[in-house]
């Protein structure tokens, strides 16, 4: 039972930092894009 639960709690943990990792790396991609794109002056 105890080793199910700890099990669990690692599969939801490691999911929670892959989708952290994943959506840092957007926003930083995100970033990049609207400093080194050119603005639109019209």
């Amino acid at each position: 039972m105890w080793k199910k639960l700890i099990i669990i709690a690692g599969v939801i943990g490691a999911a929670a930092l892959i989708a952290k990792k994943v959506k840092e790396s957007n926003d930083e991609r995100a970033l990049w894009h609207e400093a080194t794109t050119a603005p639109d002056l019209r």
